[in-house]
């Protein structure tokens, strides 16, 4: 498991509010391949509540892609809609929570204890 997948979303748990995504509540699924195995992140969002697990279950929303590409979108290498308009990216279900919580792929992971994400300041004039 890549470092960089690993501090994203052990960073939201460790956080467990993400006042970026209080309008939403759902269940999401990320199935990043590595080789022949599978890793599964689930991640239960109430109003900006978040809760990170190991899990497989049914979510309402899936991604799934290799690990390298997911690293590259948390990285900010890649854009994610555009990894999933060449079809290295899937997504299944309520595309809106996916959508909503690739506000968190942009900028740096692991650059301190907040997530940064680029375009979106946490203080608002």
């Amino acid at each position: 498991m890549a470092d960089v997948t690993r501090q994203f979303f052990e960073g939201l748990a460790a956080k467990g509010h993400e006042p970026l995504l209080e309008s939403f509540t759902g269940t999401l699924r990320f199935d990043l391949r590595d080789g022949e195995r599978t890793e599964h992140w689930y991640v239960v969002l109430t109003r900006g509540d978040i809760v990170v697990a190991h899990d497989d279950g049914d979510a309402e929303a899936v991604m799934g892609t290799d690990l390298a590409t997911f690293d590259a979108i948390l990285s900010g290498e890649m854009n994610a809609m555009a990894a999933l308009l060449r079809g290295v990216v899937t997504m299944h279900g309520r595309s809106i929570l996916l959508l909503a919580f690739q506000r968190l792929f942009r900028g740096s992971v692991g650059a301190g204890d907040e997530l940064r994400t680029a375009g979106y300041s946490r203080e608002r004039s």
